[in-house]
């Protein structure tokens, strides 16, 4: 006699009836938003080997929709980053009603990701094309003993941390640059110039949290500019050489690129209806 075994719990093993089966919709454009940890991702691309982010999320709404999707994330988030707030939007002819989407999907998805609300958006909509700007938060956990159950979610560093001199060489980031001093090589763009709104550098504790708000990254732009204020903080770079820095465009002469897991995307904003429905 056959034994039942019940469904595999691994995200990229959904292969059964769609959950959801009704009169077909004409084809919606639906913006959502998503939190996850990414510690066992890698990055939000979908990729042919590797559990991604992107992926999980499509295996759970293609079981959904009962038709193949496909979505289009608000930007690249690496192996390790997490959100508290990512937008992507997908095509769909659905019955499912986008304020019922999180309720339905996140059943179907891993603890560690959850969507939180989901709204029909207009069909020129893109989340990554239609995104003004972005902030990343970094959380450097400023200890000399270590915390468990911080791995992972925020940077231990066992020395002092010299905020004012770290605030006055973040003050130099700000504006638009060419910020070619502090990318990584990896993912093609047409030009290295962006436009830093704001560096903002808060004590809570023993966790420090540096948000950094653009109109865009570039790859690994977001760590590299922390790891920098890190080396200005231990006095290897001088505050006000920032600006001669980012003018070199030389990545060699810049601080490291910071551990993955202390990296948040905190807030993006969109114009329009998209906007004023995520709020």
């Amino acid at each position: 006699m056959a034994t039942h075994h019940p469904p595999s719990a691994s995200p990229t093993t959904y292969s059964q009836e769609p959950i959801h089966q009704g009169a077909k919709q004409p084809l919606g454009n639906i913006a959502a938003w998503v939190m996850f940890d990414g510690t066992k991702y890698h990055g939000w691309q979908v990729q042919k080997s590797e559990t991604t982010i992107a992926g999980t999320i499509e295996d759970a709404l293609t079981r959904l929709c009962g038709h193949l999707i496909k979505v289009h994330g608000c930007g690249r988030t690496d192996a390790g980053v997490h959100a508290e707030r990512y937008c992507f939007n997908f095509k769909t002819s659905s019955s499912v009603p986008p304020g019922r989407l999180p309720l339905a999907v996140n059943p179907l998805l891993p603890p560690d990701i959850s969507v939180q609300r989901a709204v029909l958006a207009p069909d020129d909509f893109d989340a990554n094309l239609s995104c003004i700007k972005k902030e990343y938060t970094y959380k450097i956990y400023n200890s000399r003993i270590r915390d468990p159950f911080l791995a992972d979610r925020a940077f231990f560093y066992p020395y002092r941390l010299d905020i004012d001199l770290m605030r006055r060489a973040a003050g130099h980031f700000v504006g638009t640059h060419d910020f070619a001093a502090v990318r990584s090589l990896g993912t093609k763009t047409k030009t290295t110039v962006r436009t830093v709104h704001w560096i903002d550098i808060e004590q809570n504790g023993i966790v420090t949290d540096l948000r950094i708000c653009a109109d865009g990254f570039l790859y690994n732009m977001a760590r590299a500019i922390v790891g920098t204020l890190l080396y200005v903080s231990e006095g290897k770079i001088p505050p006000d050489e920032i600006r001669h820095l980012l003018e070199q465009k030389d990545r060699r002469l810049t601080g490291p690129t910071v551990p993955p897991g202390g990296l948040y995307l905190t807030r993006i904003w969109y114009d329009g209806e998209v906007g004023k429905m995520m709020g």
